[in-house]
């Protein structure tokens, strides 16, 4: 099967502390990627930095990037290094859920949040590093949006209002690049066996365990492996979305559990 050399390019990954954005990472640095890791969690991203810079001799620097704070991503390019500077792949991983309680008894501030991260925050740094990917020969802008915005639910009026705005901005900026280099992708995964439910339910870790009990969930490594087929076909292709969901997930809220 054909796969496109990847070796040299530059990635930058929001949310690479853990989970898909960890994942998606080892996944880059396997293929020689350089990389900017971004996420607030600095010390996980400089272990990380270490493991891959030692594992697989490619250039990684960590940032420290808060998504809900404009400040934080506006300066991202100014603070890095010149060997940095190139970017040629944008991976918009970094989002998050808060609570799954009825809209009416949610507090204001959680669904203010999720706007400013899933939303504000990448259209944000993908207004920034736009240019730079448009400079590149072969470029890529790769979304991380939900099932979620395919499948309304009680408790996700905020939450899948903003995977359907990511859907939206990814289809409205292919078209718009679509004279460019740049390829753009959104990747909509079911349930992944990460730490997203538990930021969901505020640390509370029985409450998010529950959530995969009784069935295989998704894992991280599988959703970098969606990641890694948009980023190695040819040229001429476009992957505009891939939606995965465990064999046991029927939707977004339809689980079947043993």
């Amino acid at each position: 099967m054909f796969m496109a050399d990847l070796k040299g390019k530059v990635a930058l990954v929001t949310g690479a502390s853990s989970g898909i954005g960890e994942a998606t990472s080892k996944m880059l640095a396997s293929h020689g990627v350089n990389l900017i890791l971004c996420a607030r969690r600095i010390d996980r991203l400089n272990n990380l930095a270490t493991e891959l810079k030692n594992k697989y001799s490619v250039d990684v620097c960590a940032v420290e990037l808060d998504m809900s704070k404009k400040e934080s991503i506006v300066n991202i390019v100014n603070n890095l290094s010149e060997k940095f500077r190139n970017i040629d792949i944008l991976i918009n991983n970094a989002g998050l859920a808060l609570y799954k309680d009825a809209y009416s008894d949610a507090e204001l501030g959680d669904s203010i949040q999720m706007i400013h991260v899933n939303c504000e925050g990448l259209i944000t740094l993908t207004k920034i590093i736009m240019p730079i990917l448009l400079k590149s020969d072969n470029s890529f802008i790769v979304n991380i949006g939900s099932v979620a915005s395919d499948t309304p639910y009680a408790g996700g009026a905020v939450y899948c209002a903003t995977k359907s705005f990511v859907e939206m901005f990814s289809d409205c900026i292919r078209i718009e690049v679509m004279h460019t280099p740049i390829r753009v992708s959104n990747i909509k995964p079911g349930l992944v066996d990460t730490e997203f439910s538990t930021v969901r339910f505020k640390g509370d870790k029985a409450k998010a365990d529950s959530i995969y009990e009784g069935f295989e969930a998704l894992l991280s490594d599988d959703i970098a492996s969606n990641i890694e087929y948009v980023l190695t076909r040819p040229k001429h292709v476009q992957i505009a979305s891939i939606t995965t969901m465990a064999t046991s997930q029927g939707s977004a809220t339809l689980v079947h559990k043993k």
